[in-house]
């Protein structure tokens, strides 16, 4: 007889009947963490982990309710799906709940794991914003079709974030900062973060990740009935646990004249089973790129310091305030600041000129990113020490809405000369 926690009844029985549970689809490419009080319902939660549909998942369990997730959550992010169990009466949950919404990240889905079938508290739990409400005994399946139908339902939101980067003229360094942020991104959850190399012709992400791929976004851009996740799955080169890249050819037997909504099925299929979606765009200006730009939760607009790059950014910003009525403005990154005997434009004159306020300010460093990109690495692995590893950390937090746009970090002797400064005060 099964127990009240089922840890996964036979699906088929002996005269070959089909499984009640064929139609439970793989989950996607997600964090999920647990706390939870009850060790059986710990020990079940394992199980579902070790699943096949699973696999693409990143699992963890905590022992602890919901204030444990509470204090757990107050200092780090939280996943893309959270389950937490509850003894609490009805009253108690409901205030430790609020407590919890507290420190939740935007986009964060909440299960509760309750013992008591209380229709009241469902109620309040939808209204909360809560995903799902289940009550003990159930099994595994039961586990993995709340989580499946929570990402699958035709009605509910993609779960990816689409990021794209732009460079406000050629050379700006975009690529460069879409690289080493979506690196970022990877390390700073337990999410998998998809690279999207989008320029087919020149395209420097196989380089700097020191991948070369036999399958790429090409296969699925030239072939879009083949697009699902089971082609996803072989066309993505895996760079960490939690970073893919779909690479361009980089190649030019071929040309690369797209329609319109050439992109438009690909990126829907990923970011519905990837958290984060890093576009690496190409500084153009066609109708696809156009299209791309005003579909994506987020742009960021990367400028030298010069003047090309001044009207070019008013003019990028522009266009999508058109095309994005209801969005945010696109984030802006200052790159390559304080190249030696270049004449530029203040990162202050450059801030007053357009009225808005840079995201970040990388200072030049031809040494550090050119030992970089030489090695197939990202900054943090070359230069683990170096402030400019900080300045994309922000800019990872930032676009995933972990933190509010500040002043501009600049790196370089700011740090040094602060410290010089403040030692000098004390010692007169």
């Amino acid at each position: 007889m099964a127990t009240s926690y089922d840890m996964g009844r036979f699906a088929d029985d002996s005269h070959g009947a089909a499984s009640p549970h064929a139609d439970l689809r793989p989950v996607p490419r997600i964090s999920i963490q647990a706390f939870v009080e009850s060790p059986e319902i710990a020990a079940l939660l394992e199980t579902v982990a070790s699943d096949r549909r699973l696999a693409r998942a990143h699992v963890k369990i905590h022992m602890g309710g919901i204030g444990a997730a509470t204090e757990f959550y107050s200092s780090a992010p939280t996943p893309n799906l959270l389950f937490v169990e509850s003894r609490d009466s009805r009253d108690d949950a409901l205030v430790a709940l609020d407590g919890l919404s507290g420190v939740c990240d935007p986009g964060s889905k909440v299960v509760v794991l309750g013992h008591v079938n209380d229709v009241i508290l469902y109620r309040e739990l939808l209204r909360r914003g809560i995903s799902e409400y289940m009550v003990t005994p159930f099994d595994m399946y039961d586990v993995i079709r709340t989580i499946t139908e929570i990402y699958f339902d035709p009605e509910a939101e993609p779960v990816g974030r689409t990021i794209a980067f732009v460079g406000a003229k050629g050379g700006a360094g975009s690529s460069t900062v879409a690289h080493n942020v979506g690196f970022a991104l990877s390390r700073a959850s337990e999410s998998d973060v998809v690279i999207a190399d989008l320029d087919l012709a020149w395209g420097t992400a196989g380089l700097d990740f020191n991948q070369d791929p036999t399958q790429g976004i090409a296969d699925a851009v030239f072939s879009p009935e083949r697009i699902d996740d089971v082609f996803l799955d072989r066309i993505l080169s895996k760079c960490s646990d939690n970073l893919s890249l779909l690479a361009a050819p980089a190649t030019l037997e071929r040309t690369y004249d797209f329609e319109e909504e050439a992109f438009t099925g690909l990126i829907d299929v990923v970011r519905v089973g990837v958290p984060a979606v890093v576009l690496d765009m190409p500084h153009v200006w066609t109708a696809w790129a156009r299209r791309t730009l005003a579909s994506v939760d987020e742009v960021v607009v990367t400028a030298a310091p010069d003047l090309a790059s001044l009207r070019n950014v008013k003019n990028i910003f522009d266009q999508l305030k058109v095309l994005r009525p209801n969005d945010q403005q696109p984030r802006l990154v200052l790159n390559q600041v304080g190249l030696p005997k270049r004449p530029e434009i203040k990162p202050d004159d450059f801030q007053k000129a357009l009225g808005l306020t840079p995201m970040a300010v990388i200072p030049f460093d031809a040494q550090m990113f050119g030992t970089a990109a030489n090695n197939g690495q990202m900054i943090a692995e070359a230069s683990p020490k170096s402030p400019t590893v900080d300045i994309f950390n922000d800019i990872a937090r930032v676009i995933v809405g972990r933190a509010e746009l500040r002043r501009p970090r600049r790196a370089g002797l700011a740090p040094l000369l602060a410290k010089l400064t403040a030692g000098r005060r004390k010692s007169g």
